[in-house]
């Protein structure tokens, strides 16, 4: 038996199309020329049973590589970690992903109280003393970062490195040409990170900020102790973008001088889900904390003494002053968020500098194996964290490669020549705490097989 899923009759279709005065459905599209209209039915299949549909859009689904059919050494931005069973658990719950926007604290108390949760291990992880509410990814919120530093030194330049993610850099020049700001690329050295004599070149007393990400888009950890006086010596901030599995190890960008610190919230907890949505997080100094875009869930007591949570600092927001607001931001991914405080709940103390020490030692391995091939070799010697990269021998089309590494039941690393032509024949290669021994032996040998 096949099954209506809208609960419209003919005879409610006659009864609308007589309200609005036509007689049939093609009336409605009379004004469209005929030669503009499509011709005939849709290439589509007869309406299915609910068991049909289930197993035509599972065959369809099937079509994907993703982790649990294929193993991953792709990261890029997206990675491939393991998730506590008990976040989908807690996330189910219908009090949080049916929430709205908890503009009334008096009914949204739990709401409040999982995003000040989320901020406070932001500002923990960090080392920054406020984060916001989160923000739609990691790149919007580094594109931010750098509209506000503008905003707030008066200044109309950014210097950002080349070793920050292609995306991140795609989006911050996006929102620049609204704002009128100017964007200007500083290279990287041998070594795979910022070149800091170029950096020094760059800034000038007319910088707003100076944008760097650690590990960068290549894997590699940049000093940000040295690259904290250049951004300062002529009074504008500095921006870190981080990954937050890293600061586990790492030390905190806000004990390093930064004035910004922003990033992607995706190893913690946040399933890939074949490339989004992810959630960003902000934070800032605390001379900063009012000119910060998107929403705060401060601390309070109500009038008996008991503690209470409530959007605080709202003038920043476009739905009170719209055209003097900080930002157009005004809404969170409070879901993943979420997931985020739930992943760092779970790991705790001790659990997460044990995730960031697997990613570590099982991508240095990977890289090692790499070098001994003879056919491979990493590309820079910098520190790296769970990602690193791989050049192959002169004429071997990466695109290739990946393919064959895909039908052995690989995902292989991203083609570092689609966004920087001087590393044509690279890979980048992400190894996390989900991979093992076995599957990191194995790739490799396929890797080479593939060359």
């Amino acid at each position: 038996m096949k099954h209506r899923y809208l609960p419209m009759t003919d005879q409610d279709r006659e009864e609308m199309l007589a309200t609005v005065g036509v007689e049939k459905m093609e009336d409605l599209f009379a004004d469209i020329p005929a030669e503009l209209r499509y011709k005939g039915a849709l290439p589509m299949s007869e309406a299915l049973d609910e068991a049909a549909l289930l197993k035509h859009m599972k065959q369809l689904a099937e079509k994907n590589a993703d982790f649990e059919t294929h193993t991953s050494f792709l990261g890029a931005g997206i990675y491939d970690h393991q998730i506590p069973v008990v976040i989908h658990h807690l996330l189910s719950r219908s009090e949080f992903y049916t929430a709205y926007t908890p503009y009334q604290p008096e009914i949204s108390q739990g709401e409040l109280q999982a995003i000040f949760e989320f901020q406070s291990y932001i500002c923990e992880l960090t080392g920054m003393k406020v984060a916001n509410a989160s923000m739609y990814d990691g790149a919007t919120a580094l594109a931010e970062a750098g509209a506000m530093a503008a905003a707030h030194t008066k200044r109309q330049r950014i210097v950002v490195s080349r070793a920050v993610h292609p995306e991140a850099r795609a989006v911050l020049r996006t929102t620049a040409r609204g704002l009128g700001l100017e964007v200007a690329e500083v290279g990287f050295d041998a070594g795979g990170v910022t070149d800091l004599v170029a950096l020094a070149e760059a800034v000038d007393g007319d910088t707003a900020a100076v944008i760097v990400q650690s590990p960068n888009f290549f894997g590699c950890i940049e000093d940000l102790r040295a690259i904290e006086p250049i951004a300062h010596r002529h009074k504008g901030l500095l921006v870190a973008g981080v990954n937050p599995l890293s600061l586990g190890l790492l030390e905190s960008p806000g004990r390093m001088g930064a004035d910004i610190v922003v990033g992607d919230a995706q190893p913690l907890g946040v399933s890939a889900s074949l490339g989004g949505p992810t959630c960003g997080f902000f934070a800032v100094t605390e001379a900063l904390m009012r000119r910060m875009p998107g929403r705060i869930v401060g601390q309070t007591v109500d009038r008996d003494g008991k503690r209470g949570f409530v959007l605080t600092l709202q003038a920043r927001e476009q739905h009170i002053r719209r055209e003097k607001a900080t930002s157009n931001i005004c809404s969170n991914q409070a879901l993943l968020a979420l997931c985020a405080s739930i992943y760092l709940s779970v790991m705790g103390k001790t659990g997460l500098p044990e995730m960031g020490r697997l990613n570590v030692q099982k991508a240095h391995y990977a890289a090692a194996l790499a070098d001994q091939s003879g056919k491979l070799a990493t590309a820079f010697s910098a520190p790296f964290f769970n990602e690193f990269v791989l050049k192959l021998p002169e004429k071997v089309d990466v695109g290739r490669v990946n393919r064959e590494l895909l039908q052995m039941g690989f995902i292989g690393g991203y083609d570092l020549g689609a966004d920087y032509p001087e590393l044509k024949g690279h890979l980048l290669v992400a190894v996390t705490e989900r991979r093992t021994k076995a599957e990191i032996d194995r790739f490799i040998k396929r890797l080479e097989a593939a060359l």
